[in-house]
């Protein structure tokens, strides 16, 4: 698997220039790190990628997954996997129906309860498969929502901020297992952040938005 960006260039409604053209490949398991302070326009880059770009923007470019350009597809049939700052859980479905709510629509019936209880096994959360996400530590929660993502068998992952709202022993404990986990499943994946700690070891990065019109 693997994301290419190609000569992609986002522009507002009034035509202001938000990022220059822009190239970049990330191979699968390997991740690739844009960093700037906030506001800087960081999610918007995530937004086309994923398919959710707001009217308020334009792109031009491609956007390739495994040598396939994905610009006419809708976001439900992208493939791409996003994780948010907060956790985004449904707060009226206890922890397995959330992860069972990710499953392929092939996976039916009770096997995909089964399937949800057997993630939360490989994460050491079973005890909580039945419990609400108002139950459960904001730690966990950010924990059950990566294991929802890849439940979705993405091909590519997006990081927005993910950890940004951890207390600090909490956030480089989860940091190293989102990336641990990520590695394991092969996926190439873009994180943003404004916070170098936050970046991975080997990570390929740019500064948004200077360096990265150079990829």
């Amino acid at each position: 698997m693997s994301l290419s960006i190609t000569n992609l260039s986002i522009l507002t409604r009034n035509g202001s220039l938000l990022l220059p053209s822009c190239s970049f490949t990330i191979e699968k398991g390997d991740v690739l790190s844009v960093m700037g302070p906030s506001g800087c326009g960081k999610s918007t880059l995530l937004s086309v990628i994923a398919g959710h770009l707001a009217n308020d923007f334009q792109f031009s470019g491609d956007i390739n997954v495994n040598d396939n350009c994905i610009n006419a597809l809708p976001s439900h049939s992208r493939k791409v996997g996003i994780l948010f700052q907060e956790d985004l859980l449904f707060p009226h479905l206890c922890i397995w129906e959330n992860l069972a709510f990710a499953l392929p629509d092939k996976i039916k019936g009770s096997q995909r309860k089964v399937e949800a209880i057997s993630a939360l096994k490989k994460v050491q959360l079973d005890s909580l498969a039945n419990v609400f996400p108002d139950q459960v530590s904001g730690g966990q929660r950010a924990r059950i929502s990566l294991v929802r993502m890849l439940l979705a068998k993405p091909n590519v992952a997006l990081l927005d901020e993910p950890f940004s709202k951890l207390d600090n022993v909490l956030r480089i404990q989860f940091r190293d297992w989102v990336f641990e986990q990520l590695a394991e499943a092969n996926i190439p994946t873009l994180l943003v952040t404004h916070d170098i700690d936050d970046i991975p070891k080997n990570s390929q990065t740019f500064l948004w938005p200077m360096e990265i019109n150079h990829a």
